[in-house]
């Protein structure tokens, strides 16, 4: 079996992804300071309509607390109304999930300025509310102008913002109210353009009319907001839109991002490369398993945080981590599998909230989407993928494998091209080029799965309560637990 006939088997619209669509510009963003700048320099240049998606929206936040110039307003509220001023036909509608809103009650100015958005004629704020009880609204999508679509794993809200430095202590790491400090965070998201952002527009309506009733027209063509700061990772490619969405209101579920994850699993030969806030999902690591007791199966590498973000979402997440990697450790008889968390220069934890994988050179997604229950069959979700196929440039190969070793190197504290040796050393082994490169100060460390006591125990066998993986099976959560258990979004 050749690459490209292997290839073209992961993405199939109407099974592993919804849609396949071209994008003239993709780029990979990874960490919320890059991100946030370049969602300012783009909805600067939006001439229509901008559509906000997501799980959170905190108005405190700066976009970008390097710039003291004063030119243009930093803070993500004082921002949005000074955009609506400045270009008269722009429109911005922000779309926030219903239980999210209990957060914003203790948020100093946050209530009072959605209050105005809700009575305002140019920016439009909903609450998502269409979803099974106790299922949240995870996806992160922005639409501009239907001519550029992020999407992906970061929330604009706070405890978000870092640097690629993912420095022990940044003063510049501050939430907004209490001026507190919080801990380095990776995040990821991707940016296209094309018919690639004119579907994730036609996404952003239908979830704001499923939440709202309302049926937005789709903008004018001709704008390109396509901000100059963002170098492109990949061009002329096509573009994967693969969801979760559970039943509800009429609608059938759509499983398509957990096909996608086990396609990627089922189709990998060398290694399977993947960043998530969790690893909790029986389905997922039972493939895993699957594919570890093949004497020539692939190796897998798998980058999380060392704790959840919370208690509440320790226990539940924490003990389905635990029992998923006993299973692992007696299927991975070759040894391939390694779960390795990051840390800064001096061992303060990184807090793990991207969402990427990358499988051998030929397939690369990112999304909103975990490696755990709800993500897979409860929350709604969206992620992006790109496969490479046959008849297509050998550069997309490499720029594939390039943002996985710069992944790696950012982990490692190394550069990319030490990463690039170190597989070329290791003949392609990744874990094998992770251990030559790991040491003391930034690095990733093994994670050493604790033993759970007598209670840890308990919650596993209760672990449906907040990770369901279908809404039928969740009958006896509830909300509020539901909130406490996704704090981290």
């Amino acid at each position: 079996m050749v690459e490209g006939e292997r290839a073209a088997r992961i993405l199939r619209p109407g099974e592993t992804c919804w849609r396949i669509e071209r994008a003239n510009r993709l780029a990979v963003i990874v960490d919320a300071a890059d991100y946030f700048a370049t969602i300012r320099a783009a909805i600067l240049k939006a001439r229509h309509s901008v559509m906000l998606i997501g799980w959170d929206f905190d108005t405190r936040i700066k976009l970008d607390p390097t710039d003291r110039s004063g030119e243009v307003p930093n803070r993500l509220g004082r921002f949005l109304n000074w955009a609506v001023k400045r270009r008269p036909d722009l429109k911005i509608y922000i779309l926030k999930w219903d239980l999210g809103v209990i957060q914003a009650l203790g948020r100093g100015a946050t209530p009072m300025m959605i209050l105005d958005w809700m009575t305002s004629r140019r920016i439009h704020f909903k609450l998502d509310h269409a979803h099974p009880v106790s299922a949240t609204h995870h996806q992160k999508v922005v639409v501009i102008d239907d001519a550029l679509a992020f999407c992906g794993g970061i929330d604009m809200t706070a405890d978000r913002w870092d640097t690629h430095e993912h420095l022990d202590e940044d003063p510049r790491r501050i939430r907004p109210g209490s001026k507190r400090r919080y801990g380095p965070w990776h995040d990821a998201t991707t940016a296209v353009d094309g018919d690639a952002a004119r579907a994730l527009g036609d996404l952003a309506r239908d979830r704001w009319k499923r939440a709202t009733g309302e049926e937005l027209a789709a903008p004018p063509s001709g704008s390109d907001p396509w901000p100059d700061r963002l170098e492109p990772s990949m061009t002329g490619v096509d573009v994967a839109i693969a969801r979760t969405q559970p039943g509800y209101g009429g609608h059938p579920p759509v499983f398509e991002i957990e096909a996608l994850y086990l396609a990627a699993i089922a189709g990998a030969k060398r290694s399977l490369y993947i960043e998530s806030q969790y690893f909790a999902s029986s389905t997922i690591a039972e493939a895993m398993a699957r594919r570890l007791q093949e004497p020539d199966g692939p190796e897998f590498v798998i980058v999380n945080p060392e704790s959840a973000n919370g208690w509440l979402e320790e226990k539940v997440m924490g003990a389905s981590r635990v029992r998923l990697l006993r299973m692992i450790r007696k299927a991975d008889v070759h040894g391939r599998f390694r779960l390795y968390t990051p840390v800064a220069q001096n061992g303060t934890p990184i807090y793990v909230h991207a969402k990427v994988l990358v499988m051998d050179d030929g397939l690369l997604r990112v999304g909103s989407s975990n490696l755990n229950n709800r993500s897979l069959g409860f929350d709604t979700e969206c992620d992006l993928a790109v496969e490479v196929l046959e008849g297509m440039p050998d550069a997309v190969r490499g720029q594939i494998t390039g943002l996985r070793n710069a992944l790696l190197a950012e982990h490692l504290g190394v550069s990319t091209g030490k990463v690039e040796a170190a597989l070329d050393g290791a003949d392609g082994s990744l874990i094998a080029a992770v251990e030559s490169l790991r040491g003391a100060g930034r690095s990733l460390v093994p994670f050493d799965p604790p033993e759970l006591n007598a209670v840890e125990e308990e919650v596993l066998s209760e672990n449906s309560l907040l990770d369901p993986e279908r809404p039928a099976w969740a009958w006896r959560a509830n909300s509020i637990l539901s909130f406490l258990s996704r704090t981290s979004g």
